[in-house]
């Protein structure tokens, strides 16, 4: 339920009255006041979903002042042993004032391109130190969800403005984070990828579902009431920033010590994820009727709508397009564990030794003209064989990599598998 204070000049209160009234509105309050003229003051309470068809009664008042309090209230009436019912009715906000707050959460540069400054720095460390929990950090303070979640509202309300405005706060920032690491890494000398950028920069076939919940999750915080969910906006906003501060900081710090390749794939899922979460967020607003025919504020118009996720679904399209046809750069993850997957299954069906641990991942190095997929296997023979372990180990890897080639993986297999021996008293 929302609050809203009403201004309207004096004699015209009854009407607002009435209009809330007509809206359910309830705990109605009306008082004179004197500001620049005489005036009447109406306090009144509506239902969220309400908020949006009061707001469009109210504007054929005669210079109406209205004050909309954006946070959740209890509103009670007697008998008291209704209150638990009143309580627990909560509905979605209206759509005008999603718009509304979309509109000002636009701040101010300064402060916006100084969180992404200071995001940049976080990711920087975490990235070079391999501290996974200071990407976490970097996640909380990166300002991406904002204008995220902005671009989604302007393409499902077809406001192009607000559309225009939120794509260059997103890029700026994104630009700002990048530009950030990339100068720490050229400062601090940096020569060769960590770890943790090499497991951050492999992409998964399956990608592109963050963004797509990340969307809907982002959207469902902004449209639910404030005390309808315990998943609290900071909760949905490092969801949305999650899948776009590690690439940031990837694509700075991979240009700096000249690895294209893992610039290229950062640069792919920066885009990937803008694409995704304004195509599931801006198509639940819309569920939930954000949209220029929900209110007279006619900043929207339809067809900037259609056009501007037209061109969000092609993208996307041509994106996924780009990530299957360009194996196995922007599908490492999932090849590896693929890959992975048929290591364990080879060493089961040649039985010359049971497994104990197979680790297949793409290396760091970047040796020209070659993806090389690193599979180091451990295995113990089994009771019955009496071949050596060096045969053993030859005909597990002349095994492993025959199957791994015949995957079409389009890569080189470089496989190296050791025999491990039980203590004598175990034999």
């Amino acid at each position: 339920m929302r609050q809203l204070i009403i201004q309207v000049p004096r004699g015209n209160g009854k009407a607002v009255i009435d209009i809330a009234k007509s809206h359910n509105g309830s705990n109605l309050a009306r008082f004179e006041g004197n500001a620049e003229e005489p005036i009447d003051v109406v306090i009144v309470h509506v239902s969220n979903r309400e908020v949006g068809k009061v707001l469009e009664e109210l504007q054929d008042l005669p210079k109406v002042h209205i004050t909309l309090i954006p946070t959740g209230v209890i509103a009670l009436q007697p008998p008291a042993s209704e209150a638990p019912q009143q309580v627990v009715d909560v509905e979605e906000r209206s759509p005008i004032e999603i718009f509304l707050s979309g509109l000002q959460s636009v701040g101010s540069w300064q402060g916006f391109l100084g969180y992404a400054s200071l995001a940049g720095f976080v990711v920087w460390i975490g990235l070079y130190t391999n501290t996974t929990y200071l990407l976490v950090a970097a996640m909380l303070i990166a300002p991406f969800a904002g204008p995220a979640m902005n671009t989604a509202i302007a393409t499902a309300w077809g406001d192009r403005k607000l559309l225009g405005r939120s794509i260059l706060r997103y890029f700026a920032a994104l630009a700002v984070t990048i530009a950030t690491t990339w100068l720490l890494s050229l400062i601090l000398r940096q020569e060769i990828p960590t770890s943790l950028m090499l497991d951050s920069s492999q992409i998964s076939a399956v990608a592109v579902i963050l963004p797509l919940v990340a969307g809907a999750a982002g959207a469902l915080t902004l449209v639910q009431s404030d005390r309808s969910s315990l998943v609290s906006g900071a909760a949905t906003g490092m969801l949305v920033a999650a899948s776009l501060a590690p690439p940031a900081g990837i694509v700075g710090m991979a240009s700096a010590i000249g690895r294209w390749d893992m610039a290229i794939s950062g640069l792919f899922l920066l885009f990937l994820q803008l694409c995704g979460i304004n195509f599931s967020a801006a198509l639940l607003f819309r569920v939930f009727g954000l949209s220029p025919q929900a209110t007279r504020y006619q900043r929207g118009k339809k067809r900037v709508f259609t056009i501007a996720l037209t061109i969000t679904v092609i993208a996307l399209a041509l994106l996924l397009t780009w990530q299957f046809s360009h194996s196995p750069n922007l599908q490492r993850s999932s090849l590896a564990q693929r890959a992975n997957a048929q290591v364990q299954k080879t060493v089961e069906q040649v039985g010359l030794a049971k497994l104990v641990e197979s680790n297949v991942r793409f290396t760091r190095s970047n040796i020209e003209d070659q993806d090389t997929l690193l599979s180091v296997v451990y295995v113990q023979r089994q009771p019955q064989v009496t071949a050596s372990n060096e045969e053993i180990s030859s005909r597990l890897t002349q095994s492993i990599q025959a199957q791994l080639l015949k995957q079409d993986l389009n890569v080189t297999p470089l496989v190296d598998v050791k025999v491990l021996e039980p203590p004598a008293s175990k034999q």
